[in-house]
């Protein structure tokens, strides 16, 4: 109590005083000092933002934890939405588990009680409300309640890869498809009565000087050849509005609102929509190459300032600033070997697999009565668990039985697969099992006089 007595007076000096001891004791503005914890993995980049999480009394509800997640939890169709908890026919249960805030699992600043996710709950958790899944299910007799979440069973929110009937319907496929059935994206068209502009047709403002390499870099990209010219970036749209230097995502939004959207939800912009500076590889908890640290994280970190050219950011990108061992073993890996042969022409468009073709994964959306290929920017959505990938990526070239063994041997995604996978995993083996049992049982049923 002398502790945190002594901790509360210090802050209320603190913000008194406008400042002047964290100043004194060179803390010039820097918030981590008042951090009781350690924070997630999920959370530490936005640690300095106190007010995106936290209420001015210090609490933290739902409606913040909301602003992030919310989509994601609705896209997923939530297994253990609010709506379980506060739902009075689950009164009894609630007893043994309120979790109606998302708090009561997840808890920032204790390293000492938190697991995988941000999760702060015991590891027994599911027991509270499934004791009885042993009787109910066969298969499930004798596991412990410890294993609930181990690879290839059950998530407590997103099981949109792991539900029986899903399972079911990809028993029996082989370890690698003979053809990637991968979404293409189409080229951006012209607008009737635009055509492909050059370095001739560039209009900036008088005064405006601009690089010859630059130019030809613009020349050569999607823009020009989709009739972009410079003020669409540079004075948003309108020749009247002052030159920007260096154009922010705000720019990108204006035609790629979407992509934007995904990338300030993910790990590399979420500093940019808390407000705070953007992303360096010196704030990453993950190895970075050291000669990456003056990198900052927005979209032309990535695409270039004016080339845009999607292949660089779906592979030299990530590469000139990761240097984990993931990362690494992707040069000369199967899935490398794959897209060198797409560049090459060797193979057909869309076969080739790239870091972006697995963390950056094209979805199909209906736009305007039209399906639209986009490029999912929020490398979280389907990241944390990985299981999220199967859907969205690793099905498209390989049988789903492979693909979970595959995701559940941590070596082999150390080392990017290169290789068989060294786990096996009865997941399948079960809904099969199951399934079959049932057919018994209803043709017995059925059979009886």
């Amino acid at each position: 109590m002398r502790r945190w007595k002594t901790w509360l007076l210090f802050g209320a000096l603190v913000w008194v005083g406008g400042g002047t001891l964290t100043y004194f004791f060179g803390y010039a503005d820097d918030r981590r000092f008042f951090i009781p914890g350690p924070t997630t993995h999920g959370h530490y980049q936005i640690e300095l933002k106190c007010d995106a999480c936290h209420t001015p009394m210090m609490g933290v509800k739902t409606d913040a934890c909301n602003t992030c997640h919310a989509a994601e939890l609705a896209a997923v169709n939530d297994t253990h939405p609010r709506t379980k908890f506060t739902d009075p026919r689950n009164a009894e249960l609630r007893t043994r588990l309120d979790a109606d805030e998302c708090v009561a699992c997840h808890r920032e600043h204790r390293p000492d009680h938190t697991h995988a996710m941000g999760v702060s709950q015991p590891e027994d958790l599911c027991f509270h409300c499934h004791q009885e899944i042993g009787k109910e299910r066969p298969s499930h007799a004798g596991l412990g309640f410890k294993t609930c979440a181990t690879a290839g069973c059950h998530n407590f929110h997103d099981n949109t890869a792991l539900y029986e009937d899903f399972i079911a319907k990809h028993t029996g496929e082989p370890d690698t498809r003979e053809r990637a059935a991968r979404l293409i994206r189409v080229a951006a068209s012209l607008a009737p009565g635009a055509k492909p502009l050059t370095g001739a047709d560039r209009v900036v403002p008088a005064g405006i000087v601009a690089d010859q390499q630059l130019i030809y870099e613009w020349e050569q990209s999607a823009h020009a050849r989709a009739g972009v010219n410079c003020a669409e970036c540079h004075q948003a749209g309108d020749t009247n509005k002052p030159w920007i230097a260096q154009p922010s995502e705000t720019s990108c939004a204006r035609c790629h609102d979407h992509a934007v959207q995904g990338f300030l939800g993910s790990r590399h912009g979420m500093r940019l929509a808390a407000g705070l500076s953007a992303l360096t590889p010196t704030d990453a908890r993950l190895p970075m190459r050291a000669d990456a640290a003056h990198r900052t994280m927005t979209c032309n970190a990535c695409h270039g300032t004016h080339r845009y050219d999607t292949r660089t950011a779906a592979v030299d990108a990530c590469l000139r600033c990761h240097d984990d061992r993931h990362s690494r073993a992707y040069v000369g890996s199967p899935h490398q070997l794959t897209w060198l042969a797409e560049l090459a022409g060797d193979a057909a468009p869309g076969t080739g697999v790239s870091c972006a073709t697995c963390h950056l994964p094209r979805e199909l959306h209906r736009v305007g009565g039209h399906d639209v290929v986009r490029v999912q920017h929020n490398q979280n959505a389907n990241l944390r668990p990985n299981e999220k990938m199967i859907r969205t990526a690793c099905l498209d070239c390989h049988g789903y039985g492979f693909v979970l063994d595959a995701l559940a041997d941590r070596a082999l995604i150390a080392a990017n697969f290169q290789g068989r996978p060294g786990r096996h995993l009865d997941t399948v083996e079960m809904v099969v099992r199951r399934l079959v049992s049932e057919a018994s049982r209803q043709t017995t049923k059925e059979n009886q006089p």
